[in-house]
């Protein structure tokens, strides 16, 4: 009897070589959707501040919630398919950093391009305000 060991390969074990500032994991969001569905919950938002802050273990994100481990670490998964959060292996610690790459270019694309048209109509606003006080 001749045994066959086949070698069975688990996504989620694979090292990938793709961009730290763009989910890689075949995800069907695109990148953008990505990011607002990751900052759609305020547990996640609460995670991008302490990491704004300063990097952490996923042992010291947990001390800061009072829900459970698996919870942060499903948070911390839809952070970094957003590309909010790249993670770091040390040996057995996953170290997570805030990537501010996604939210620069959120922030370039849907958020100035608005400030400009109600900062002119203020100043529209004000010039007839000020003019018809004058007449």
């Amino acid at each position: 009897m001749t045994f066959c060991i086949e070698y069975v390969t688990i996504r989620s074990h694979m090292q990938t070589t793709h961009s730290k500032f763009a989910p890689g994991d075949g995800s069907t969001l695109p990148v953008n959707d990505a990011v607002w569905a990751a900052l759609s919950d305020a547990s996640r938002r609460r995670i991008l501040d302490l990491l704004r802050k300063k990097s952490m273990t996923t042992s010291e994100l947990c001390k800061c919630f009072e829900f459970s481990r698996f919870a942060v670490m499903k948070h911390l998964k839809t952070l970094q398919k957003g590309g909010l959060v790249v993670v770091e292996r040390r040996g057995r610690e996953r170290i997570n950093h805030l990537n501010p790459i996604p939210l620069q270019t959120m922030y370039r694309r849907w958020i100035r391009p608005f400030e400009q048209i109600p900062a002119d109509r203020l100043l529209r606003l004000k010039s007839i305000a000020e003019s018809t006080t004058e007449s």
